[in-house]
This record gives C-alpha cells, structure tokens and sequence, in this order.
C-alpha cells in the first residue's frame, strides 16, 4: 500500500488539514506548491492530448469511421449536459439556496469579483466569441504556448486528417514516431506525478485556512446543495448509465480512486487528464477511443461545470430577491449549453465561465451591479466549489469513454471486469510484466491496437 500514490496523496491531504487549522498564516503561504504542481502538469498537458488525439485518429484509417466516433461522442456529450443542467435547475427551485441571503456578505469579495468579470468580457460571448475565443486557432504553436485545449484539439484533428491521407506504410510510420513521443510523454508524467503528494498538501492547506468553517457557514446551503446535486447525478443519473452499459458506477469510482485524490487536494481535473488517456486504455477501451473521447470531454462533456452554472445563476437570481420563470430558465440553460463548451478543467474556469454566461443572458435578471454583487457572493467559496465541479467532470469523461468504447465494439469486458475488480491492473505506474493483463479484445479485430505505455 505504500507503493501506491493514492496512499501518499491522502496522507498529504491529512497534513494539510491539520497544517492549515494549527497554523494558518503560514499554510496560507503554501499554495504555491499546488501552483507548482499544477503548473509542472500544464507543460505536459497540450503535448499528450496532441499526441494521443492524432494516434487515435490517424491509426483509424478511415475517417469516415473516426467521423462517426467524433459524431457518437458529441451525441453523448450533448445528452450529458442537457441532463446535468437540467438537475442543477431543478435543484436549485426546490431548495432556492439563495433565498433571504443578506447581500452585505458581498463587500468583501467585490475586488475578486471584479476581476473575473473583466476575464469573462475578455472571453467573448455567444456563438461566435467561442469560435473566435476558444476554438478557431491563431497559429499553430500558441495553442500549444498558452496551453489553449479546445485549440490544441482543433489542431490534432486537422494533423490526424492530414496523416489518414497519407499511403497506408507511411501513415503507420508516422503514427509509430507518435507512439514513441507518447511513450516518452507519459514516463515524463510518471516522474512529475511524485510531485502529487506536495501538491495536495499545498492545496489543502491554503484552501482551509483561507476558508476555515465559520467564513463559509452562511454560504453552506449552497455547497451542500452542489455537492449533493453532483452526488445525485453521479450515482444516480451516470449510474444508470454504467449499468445499461454493463459495470457498476462504484467499482469505477474506485478504479479512479487515485486521480480523484489528486483532484481533492488541487481542486484541478487537468492534474489527472494524462493518467486518465493511459488507464482508460489499460482498462480495456481501445487507444481510438480514448484519444478522442477523453480529451474533447474535458472541453465539451463538463457535467460538474454544468450543474455549478445553473445552481450559481439560481443562487444569484435568488440572492437579488427576483424570481425566474420556467421558460427563462430554460432559455438560460440554452445559452449556458453552448457557454458551457469553452470552460477548462483548471480552477476558477467555472466562475468565470458562470460570469460570462450571465453577461451573455443580461435582460432585467442580471445587470452589471447584480452580476458585481453575484459573484462577489460566490468567489469566497469558489475553491471549494471548484473540488466538486472538477470531480464530477473526471467521472462524468470516465464513464463517457467507456460507454462510447462500448458503443463502438472497442471495449474488452473481459479485462474491464478483472480491472474493476483489481484497479491495480490498470496502475499506468506499473510496469509492464508478464503478470499484466493479456492485450484488450475487441469485437472487431481491426480495432486492436497496443495499449499505451
């Protein structure tokens, strides 16, 4: 068990627990060793999903089939959203967490508050500041340079279109030089992911120190509603799911026990992201399907994102003493679908996300001094927020790669069953030995390929 990173990782945790209630002005000053981490995953991050996305695609060879991989995927993602805005609107009007709030809690945050507001009129709204924003590139390196995900996806797409064209040798050529990369990739990731452990102290640390129990008390309606909402659409809603595609939402928690940790002490889903390509295809879905799947979820399949936007725009409406009807929530839930597809998977990007949105709807709900007053209300407990948002997210991507790989006959069952009833078979810091499990089988022998390193 001490060999494991999960076991260091919740130690770390416990640590900064106890650092950050025995000696909180110091651990405050710890935040910086998350920031490290997060920041040393970041330079990896772009690379892996590049690599990953052009091996899953260009290995294909046939770009109808990948055509129709991206298109099940989207259906999912799109469902996926629909459903968890859904929850998170219904949610909020049965227990209305902002209702009778006292706006005066406000003046404290009114500077942070500010400050995400100028980052979501940076950001653009509608449908054309996503495209201009967040999806259409500048160059091909500044994706890349500025760690811009839903770019560096475009760009893989387009690389691995460009290799699909090439003569069959010279496509396997290159996607073998792509492998190698990968290969090279994820053993830098092993090295970083030691690091983990001072991340998550870092982290939690900072995070109960500057939010210590009694700051938060009058905002914990709110966070036990969105936790409780997450949970709900966890286990209940992904659940479902897991069953009509035959495995069971616990044993697959616990097969991410690990990354979940991760994310607990860096309130950050892109920490996990690498890990995550190389588990998911240990577990038996094929290289293809993970590689596209997982990566374009974390821009496009952002469930806890989505349950947090329409709980925070209730929570603000509510706080402002106004009401919204049925049909306005429902236009709002339209907007947030498509607000929604451009939030990243590192901290406070759901905030900023949640300010845009409400800039986008304007109308009488959400003037410039109740948005100010809104999200100043928000922000204090944002981190906390974030923990929930990221973990949802992780999951939610998880059980969609598995359902899709289902869906495609690229799931092994056979070696997905032995990994959620051993996770340790899937560990991507094992090593590979002779007591690993057999390579995936697939219902189409065409679909076979190595499994990552």
């Amino acid at each position: 068990m001490k060999r494991q990173l999960w076991f260091w990782v919740l130690i770390a945790i416990g640590a900064g627990i106890a650092f950050g209630l025995v000696a909180p002005e110091q651990a405050k000053d710890s935040k910086w060793l998350a920031d490290a981490f997060l920041q040393l995953i970041k330079t990896v991050t772009a690379p892996v999903i590049f690599v990953t996305v052009v091996i899953g695609i260009a290995s294909l060879g046939d770009m109808a089939r990948a055509g129709g991989l991206a298109l099940r995927a989207l259906g999912y993602f799109l469902i996926a959203t629909a459903t968890a805005l859904t929850i998170g609107l219904i949610a909020g009007n049965l227990i209305k967490p902002g209702a009778g709030f006292d706006t005066s809690a406000a003046a404290a945050n009114t500077e942070a508050a500010q400050e995400k507001i100028a980052e979501a009129g940076e950001a653009g709204s509608g449908l054309t500041g996503f495209l201009m924003n967040d999806l259409i590139p500048t160059s091909f390196v500044q994706p890349f340079v500025e760690n811009e995900i839903l770019r560096v996806l475009v760009i893989a797409i387009l690389v691995a279109a460009g290799v699909s064209m090439l003569a069959v040798r010279q496509r396997e050529q290159v996607v073998a030089v792509f492998e190698t990369v990968s290969k090279i990739l994820f053993g830098v990731i092993r090295l970083i992911m030691w690091a983990a452990p001072l991340g998550a102290f870092g982290g939690m640390a900072y995070t109960v120190a500057q939010f210590g129990g009694g700051a938060l008390s009058n905002l914990a309606l709110l966070m036990v509603t969105f936790w409780g909402t997450c949970a709900i659409f966890v286990f209940g809603v992904l659940g479902l799911v897991a069953r009509w595609s035959g495995f069971s939402i616990f044993k697959f928690v616990r097969l991410l026990k690990d990354e979940l940790l991760i994310i607990v002490g860096t309130s950050s889903s892109e920490t996990v992201l690498p890990r995550l390509l190389s588990k998911l295809n240990k577990a038996g879905a094929s290289k293809q399907t993970v590689g596209v799947v997982l990566p374009t979820g974390y821009s496009f399949n952002l469930d806890g994102t989505c349950i947090y936007l329409t709980l925070g725009a209730l929570f603000i409406t509510q706080a402002a003493g106004q009401s919204m009807s049925i049909a306005e929530q429902i236009a709002l839930c339209g907007l947030m679908v498509l607000t929604s597809k451009g939030a990243a998977g590192i901290t406070g990007a759901g905030l900023v996300t949640l300010t845009a949105s409400l800039q986008a709807f304007g109308g009488t709900f959400f003037t410039a001094e109740s948005i100010a007053v809104g999200i100043a209300l928000v922000v204090g407990i944002d981190r906390i927020m974030s923990e929930g948002r990221a973990l949802t997210n992780c999951i939610g991507n998880g059980v969609a790669t598995m359902v899709i790989a289902k869906l495609q006959g690229e799931r092994d069952d056979e070696r997905f069953q032995a990994v959620l009833n051993d996770p340790s078979l899937a560990d991507p810091d094992r090593v590979e030995d002779s007591e690993a499990p057999a390579e995936p089988r697939f219902e189409r022998p065409e679909a076979r390929e190595p499994v990552l390193a």
